[in-house]
């Protein structure tokens, strides 16, 4: 693939081992099939078990550009419904989150169940016959979960969330153990927009190569034991692999990928003697004070999950494309789920630590902010010509289970995420 015939390919062909087109990012026609054959033919991530805590609790979301709602119904079964009255075609709920007893829309009042059954047709004589209501629900999403991350899918005939997870799931289950032998919640959420295309976060977050350079700011910030730590570039341990189906993880700080394997050695940092000293005030065993406090800076690697969410060092990074050149990231805060006077400190610490990086004040958001929005800028020229994501290809070597493996500097898991959209955007 050349500058001078990129514009002749089909999507598909855009993609090559060593680098895609610029024009992927730019191209309107191509974003309109990513929302049909990725978004909505793929398991996209909705919500986290903890935000639908009861029966009739919902969250409003979007998979893809569809907006849908997640809702705990009154068997406690999750269901995913597509955020439009059957009627006229209204939404019918405009609440991020809360509590109901179901939907009704505010047009013509035609009334839902929380599991999206039709309930409620106003003077229903008007309809000739008999109106059908088991076929007139709110349209249902298929809707699976594995360790606490709800998945919905459009496509009836998608295998198993299971199956297309795969080896991502032994991963998933290592970040969940960050709760410090508590199951994790989810502590807060903010969300904003950057003037990009979503797969420049997409390659952001498996994107080791960056770090010292954009986050400069950030790691003179921080105290010098935090600093220490992520300073991977040169640490041979430090790893990016592929998983299959687009999924990849890139381990920054190895010694902290599996919380639960801790020989006892490694030192508590001094930063954190007076979270310490409350739970040793509480009487918390000195165990689960090291199993917390350990956790604090959550599991040391980045997960992608193809497509739009990744399970990011301390908190889930979600991205909903709005547009070719508009995308809105979510940034979702998590910790411990426990009794208060133990859990409350621990997580009032770790939002000041996620409030450090992100958000607008933060000192990491704003940086990689602006790289996206720069990247997006410069593709606009020459939009044919290649982005590279050569490094590394020539030093890979597969992992025990056979996947891609390089340095955590390396490109390994942008590959594997365009060898996924390379296969998801060819012809039918």
């Amino acid at each position: 693939m050349t500058a001078s015939n990129a514009h002749d390919l089909a999507p598909s062909d855009l993609v090559a081992p060593d680098r895609v087109a610029g024009r992927i990012y730019t191209d309107p026609a191509i974003f309109e099939l990513e929302m049909s054959r990725i978004f909505e033919r793929s398991w996209v991530w909705v919500a986290h078990d903890t935000e639908l805590p009861e029966p009739g609790t919902f969250k409003s979301t979007h998979v893809g550009r569809q907006p849908v709602i997640v809702t705990r119904d009154r068997r406690g079964d999750v269901r995913t419904v597509l955020n439009r009255c059957r009627h006229r075609g209204a939404s019918v709920c405009e609440r991020k989150s809360g509590r109901a007893n179901g939907f009704t829309c505010p047009y013509h009042a035609w009334s839902y169940g929380l599991d999206g059954s039709l309930r409620g047709v106003p003077y229903p004589d008007g309809y000739t016959g008999v109106l059908d209501r088991s076929g007139m629900g709110l349209q249902r999403l298929r809707t699976e979960s594995y360790g606490g991350m709800i998945f919905a899918t459009f496509a009836e005939d998608a295998e198993p969330l299971a199956e297309f997870l795969g080896d991502a799931r032994g991963w998933i289950d290592r970040f969940m153990r960050q709760g410090g032998g508590y199951p994790v919640k989810v502590l807060g959420t903010h969300r904003f927009r950057f003037s990009g295309n979503w797969k420049i976060q997409l390659e952001n977050t498996t994107d080791g190569y960056h770090f010292p350079i954009v986050h400069r700011s950030w790691m003179a910030s921080v105290d010098a034991e935090t600093a220490n730590m992520m300073s991977f570039m040169t640490d041979p341990r430090a790893i990016t692999h592929a998983l299959g189906n687009g999924h990849s993880v890139m381990q920054m700080v190895p010694e902290h990928s599996d919380l639960d394997a801790d020989d006892g050695t490694e030192k508590l940092q001094d930063r954190f003697a007076g979270l310490i000293g409350r739970l040793e005030s509480e009487g918390v065993e000195a165990a689960e004070i090291r199993r917390l406090v350990r956790a604090m800076h959550g599991t040391g690697f980045n997960l992608n999950l193809f497509p739009n969410v990744s399970c990011s060092i301390s908190f889930f990074r979600v991205l909903r494309p709005i547009g070719v050149g508009e995308t809105e990231i979510e940034h979702i805060a998590i910790g411990p789920d426990g009794p208060p006077e133990i859990t409350g400190p621990v997580n009032r610490e770790r939002l000041r630590a996620h409030e450090h990086f992100q958000g607008p004040f933060g000192f990491g958001t704003p940086d990689d902010a602006e790289g996206w929005d720069r990247v997006q800028r410069g593709a606009a020229g020459a939009p044919d010509m290649p982005i590279m994501v050569n490094r590394g290809l020539g030093r890979e070597e597969p992992s025990p289970e056979g996947w891609p493996t390089s340095h955590v500097t390396d490109e390994t898991g942008m590959r594997a995420a365009y060898a996924q959209w390379k296969a998801m955007m060819a012809d039918d």
